[in-house]
């Protein structure tokens, strides 16, 4: 990604107030006729862009009426006076588009996986929320009984019998069990497929069983867990038991005209929520996969830029030799272009279970006795966290318990007396159970906060009688104590695991209201504004690019969000109610409703008519491992 000095930048803007620089300056600055031709060249025409309001999260200058753009950068900020005066003599244009809206930072999608959400997001989805789409709003599932009439008449409306139907979003705790006997009512001769909402199960009907040739005598050649996770008469493939029944499925879940649909519509839907930046965090590791991800989201007419952060766990795990750990993840940054990137110098390393199936790991135990999980072996994580951090990384760390915490702070402390460093910005992400205490300690160690809000809303209620008990799924992601601490903190949704909708998290981390209606935890609620920095700028700091993006400063990248209210002062329970008419994303105007964009390039296929069995089982391969971040 192109780096552009700030301070030479207004230099050369602001310098002079003519539209040519003058002859005798040019002669006595250049060193040869083409730098000549250059300094007599006109500077191109500035546009100034007003707005009802602007909030620039500047603390220099909150708000301002008018900012200027040139380049796709910021060149002033101010009144339309100041800003008019300072261009006096220069080419420029006021520009009124957003006479009635508001302009804020352009949103940051801090943490979500693409590929994952695209694969969801272009199947039947029948989930426990309501999912607000491009094409339209899917209503959330109500019962059991809803997800079977609603599957059923996806069934019925396909025109080929052959044709797979592939579901997303169904939780068996808050639906009950689902069982191939389940789906064979549906339907005994269309293939169906039901991808739970925590991603790690799949439930298939007979004729997807067929159709994958898998039978008993498969399952019997698995390892012995393997084993253990699949229930071929119920039709059920969990964890290992899932990665297994792969090969034998995966061309049935995951074709190349799905997987680019889905990452059109997943860009689509991201642009309509105002994301102008993103980031995946444990990136790709599989070539042609990514190679078709480029294939929608290098294009240049995408709408936000996204970096890819190196899956750190298993670089360390695949090679021994340290330096070539290093010199591995330097490599991938050859994978990407365009309005794709490595992002420089990060990685991302994994603690403990996740929150969704209650397999974080926690100090006191869970209400039924049962255990949690750690994603590395302690000797893996130690291990890698030293090499990236003597490499010096950023490293973000998937933690989500209380006693997942604990082992990331002391991996922290012993480095940073081990190897003192400065500004190391270590992201604590997820942060769904913690220890009020452990706070103080996140403070002193230097370590800053990636939350997600959409815990409390969608899980307080049920953990409260399932899992952790009320005080601690009441306090899950405990931001009001992170901001009292002055810990620098923003908000993801981590994109499938929650909507990819900045003004959706504002709103969960400033009500944390849950999906019963009550307030949980009300003295973790945070200010508006400081949920819009958690978007915006703290977004950008916590993937250290907050000197390009995040604030609309001069210097800064152009980038916008266009709302039809100030979320900061709008009612707190109206936030996420504001509209998004569109963003500004380097100077381009963007708006929503004119979003149409195709892919560069067709994703690969093994022939015609005939689904490359390797590039699908790649790609869920790849969405499995993301997946299994979150078990």
């Amino acid at each position: 990604m192109l780096k552009i000095n700030r301070r030479k930048f207004l230099r050369a803007g602001l310098t002079g107030a003519t539209a040519l620089t003058p002859l005798r300056a040019a002669f006595g600055q250049s060193g040869s006729l083409s730098e000549l031709g250059t300094a007599i060249v006109p500077r191109p025409e500035v546009t100034v862009y007003t707005a009802r309001e602007i909030v620039t999260l500047d603390l220099a200058k909150p708000s301002a009426e008018a900012v200027a753009v040139v380049d796709g950068r910021i060149l002033l900020v101010g009144s339309l006076d100041d800003v008019q005066g300072i261009l006096k003599g220069q080419r420029h244009k006021v520009d009124t588009t957003f006479a009635d809206h508001v302009i804020v930072p352009g949103f940051l999608a801090q943490h979500d996986h693409p590929l994952l959400a695209a694969l969801t997001m272009s199947s039947e989805i029948l989930s426990i929320e309501d999912w607000v789409l491009p094409t339209g709003t899917v209503p959330a599932v109500k019962d059991k009984k809803d997800f079977t009439d609603r599957l059923t008449k996806a069934v019925e409306q396909r025109s080929d019998p052959s044709e797979p139907v592939v579901s997303w979003g169904y939780h068996p705790a808050f639906f009950g069990p689902l069982t191939r006997d389940d789906l064979d009512v549906i339907s005994s001769t269309q293939p169906i497929l039901v991808w739970a909402r925590s991603c790690h199960e799949m439930i298939l009907n007979s004729a997807a069983l067929d159709m994958g040739n898998v039978t008993q005598d498969v399952i019997d050649g698995f390892a012995a867990t393997e084993q253990a996770q699949s229930k071929f008469l119920e039709g059920r493939f969990w964890e290992q038991g899932l990665f297994a029944v792969l090969p034998f499925i995966a061309s049935l879940a995951a074709t190349p005209e799905r997987l680019q649909s889905g990452l059109e519509l997943t860009r689509d839907y991201m642009h309509g929520k105002g994301i102008t930046f993103g980031n995946e965090p444990g990136g790709i590791l599989a070539k042609p996969v990514q190679d078709s991800i480029n294939a929608v989201m290098s294009s240049p007419d995408m709408p936000f830029r996204w970096s890819f952060m190196p899956d750190a766990k298993t670089l360390v795990d695949t090679f021994a030799d340290d330096d070539q750990v290093i010199a591995e993840t330097e490599n991938l940054e050859s994978w990407y272009g365009g309005m794709t990137s490595l992002a420089p110098k990060q990685a991302k390393l994994f603690a403990d279970g996740a929150i969704y199936s209650l397999l974080m790991q926690v100090r006191d135990p869970y209400l039924d006795g049962h255990t949690g999980e750690w994603m590395m072996d302690k000797s893996l994580f130690d291990r890698a966290f030293r090499i990236y951090w003597d490499a010096v990384y950023q490293i973000h760390v998937h933690v989500n318990g209380d006693a997942g915490l604990d082992r990331v702070l002391d991996a922290l402390e012993m480095n940073l007396r081990r190897n003192p460093r400065y500004d190391h910005r270590t992201v604590l992400v997820h942060f769904a159970v913690s220890a009020e205490e452990q706070v103080q300690r996140i403070s002193d160690l230097g370590a800053i906060v990636s939350g997600n809000p959409y815990y409390v809303t969608a899980l307080s209620d049920q953990y409260s009688s399932v899992g952790l008990g009320p005080k601690r799924a009441d306090a899950m992601v405990r931001l009001g104590d992170v901001s009292r601490a002055g810990i620098s903190w923003s908000l993801h949704s981590d994109m499938p695991m929650a909507p990819a909708d900045p003004l959706f998290l504002m709103w969960c981390a400033v009500n944390r209201v849950t999906s019963s209606g009550r307030v949980a935890g009300p003295d973790q609620r945070v200010g508006a504004e400081e949920a819009l920095r958690g978007v915006t700028i703290e977004a950008a700091y916590s993937l250290k690019l907050e000197d390009e993006i995040g604030s609309i400063e001069p210097g800064k990248r152009a980038n916008f969000t266009i709302l039809d209210n100030n979320p900061v002062t709008v009612d707190p329970m109206k936030i996420r109610d504001v509209k998004v008419w569109g963003t500004v994303m380097e100077g381009r105007v963007l708006p929503v409703e004119d979003a149409e964009r195709k892919a560069l390039l067709m994703p690969p296929v093994g022939g015609v008519g005939k689904i490359d069995a390797d590039f699908a089982r790649a790609t869920l391969e790849h969405a499995l491992k993301v997946v299994h971040t979150h078990l």
